[in-house]
């Protein structure tokens, strides 16, 4: 089992006029926690215009900032926005190539296409299409890294000429890539693509185990023909995260801010929504006060003690377990929610450290390289069966006019250059 934190910026309303300042520099902190305390991953989403919800529209700059802050945990683009009205491919490409060099080879790709109506009609992407433009822009972007140079493509959703995409990754062919799961039955085409699965929170681990199976069994089968070029045979799975020696203590800091998380999402969802003027942390307090009054009566955080991911080191280890018998091989913790304060996100991470870590970490190289032996005949297959894009030869590399046209005497050269080479 690996673990993970995930960042999505959240930060309710109302706004103080340094909050998104502290918001990044307490994440950078928490980052460099995590890395220290042996935490495998952190994890960053990219959302675009929703308030309140999410901040992080430039993932990529606190990752690269986290790169340069840490020595050993993996950096984990959760998901990058892929389609190409959100960023080109070849400058995921070359974001993603750049991320991994200056983290000395630590980057995970995730690929994602948004899901509420406030990214993909600013960005203009059709609600219908946008898996099939996610999923050719990816494509592309594997080959870009991988393709010295990249022959050209002209697909639905983007075109683009012959050139060289600068630099190459330091891992080889590329950094592994996942797939964002919201949806249950994107757990099987990201396995038909071999691609790692970023999943939510399941049900229970009944349903956790179901779609484990499905994930391998595709991975396995003929129909895994992969889009990059590796196989990234893994599933992470989100949990909320809030630990204290006192469970009561873990719910009660957790109680508002989890609740807040789901609440958020569902509403950007479901609703019409005016940009710039989201009141969410006020209508959720509201609507909490109306709906669940009876909580009020109960002890504070009565609601969430016990629940999965909040409460104590040992009831934390049972519910890891639960998830690693369950198939799934990484847990990211939803840490950063709603109003959850600093102090208490760090303190949770030093406890993780502490008393759950160890209980995992031991065997845990013996047990992936037995999963890699026995996946490796099924990838091998795999990757005989992905159709590669034919590189180009030398003298099919097209040429690309100048931007000036060249100067007399350089002109009189080429002329005689070409009359001397016939």
């Amino acid at each position: 089992m690996r673990f993970g934190v995930f960042y999505e910026q959240q930060l309710p309303k109302p706004w103080g006029a340094d909050d998104e300042q502290r918001l990044f520099n307490e994440a950078l902190q928490q980052i460099e926690v995590a890395d220290r305390v042996g935490v495998d991953y952190v994890w960053a989403a990219e959302h675009h215009f929703l308030d309140e919800y999410s901040h992080s529209s430039a993932s990529d700059l606190l990752l690269a900032a986290a790169a340069a802050r840490t020595s050993r945990i993996r950096i984990g683009l959760g998901i990058r926005q892929v389609i190409p009205n959100y960023n080109h491919p070849a400058r995921t490409a070359e974001t993603v190539s750049t991320l991994d060099l200056i983290s000395n080879g630590r980057v995970e790709f995730g690929i994602g296409e948004g899901a509420t109506r406030m990214e993909l009609d600013g960005f203009e992407i059709p609600m219908a299409e946008k898996r099939a433009m996610a999923l050719e822009a990816a494509e592309q972007i594997a080959n870009m890294m991988v393709m010295d140079p990249y022959p050209g493509f002209s697909g639905k959703a983007f075109s683009m000429p012959c050139r060289n995409v600068l630099p190459k990754p330091a891992q080889k062919p590329h950094p592994p890539m996942w797939m964002a799961c919201t949806n249950r039955e994107t757990i099987r085409i990201a396995a038909q693509h071999g691609l790692g699965v970023l999943a939510f929170t399941f049900a229970d681990m009944e349903e956790a185990s179901h779609w484990a199976r499905i994930y391998y069994d595709t991975i396995k089968s003929e129909e895994c023909v992969p889009l990059g070029h590796r196989v990234n045979a893994n599933i992470a799975m989100m949990s909320a995260f809030s630990l204290h020696e006192d469970g009561a203590v873990a719910a009660e800091r957790a109680q508002l801010n989890f609740e807040f998380f789901s609440y958020a999402m569902a509403k950007l969802l479901r609703e019409n929504v005016a940009p710039g003027r989201t009141r969410l942390w006020e209508r959720f307090l509201e609507e909490r006060r109306v709906s669940a009054s009876h909580l009020s009566k109960a002890a504070p955080g009565a609601a969430l003690q016990g629940s999965p991911g909040i409460g104590t080191p040992a009831s934390f280890v049972d519910h890891v377990r639960a998830i690693e018998a369950s198939g799934v091989d990484q847990v990211i913790f939803l840490q950063q929610a709603g109003r959850m304060q600093h102090e208490h996100i760090c303190e949770s991470l030093e406890l993780f450290s502490r008393a759950v870590l160890p209980v995992f970490a031991k065997g845990r190289a013996e047990r992936e390289a037995r999963k890699a032996e026995e996946l490796a005949p099924y990838i091998a297959a795999a990757m005989q069966r992905k159709k590669t894009m034919a590189p180009l030869a030398d003298g099919e590399i097209p040429l690309v006019l100048p931007s000036k046209p060249p100067l007399p005497e350089v002109a009189a050269s080429l002329d005689v250059q070409r009359v001397a080479a016939g």
